[in-house]
């Protein structure tokens, strides 16, 4: 089961709620980033329970879209531990 990008807006921190994501990302982009998202998570092996990795996880694929890297296989690359172990 997929998990979705559950950022809620009273968390605080540097990320953004979801909420506001929403307002600012298409809905098109919001369905790529959680692509990215969840191949992310099973490259890494993180678990439901992973809560607090999977929202910095989130945060940094929000964060990587933001600042250009929109195509998702460049998306991808920018976070994947493998390309970077392998750069």
């Amino acid at each position: 089961m997929k998990e979705q990008i559950t950022l809620s807006p009273d968390e605080g921190g540097e990320c953004y709620g979801l909420l506001k994501i929403q307002q600012r990302i298409p809905s098109t982009d919001l369905d790529l980033l959680q692509k990215v998202f969840d191949q992310l998570c099973q490259e890494r092996r993180l678990a439901l329970k992973d809560r607090d990795q999977r929202e910095r996880l989130a945060c940094q694929v929000i964060e990587a879209f933001e600042n250009g890297f929109t195509d998702e296989t460049e998306l991808w690359q920018a976070l994947s531990k493998r390309c970077t172990a392998s750069a």
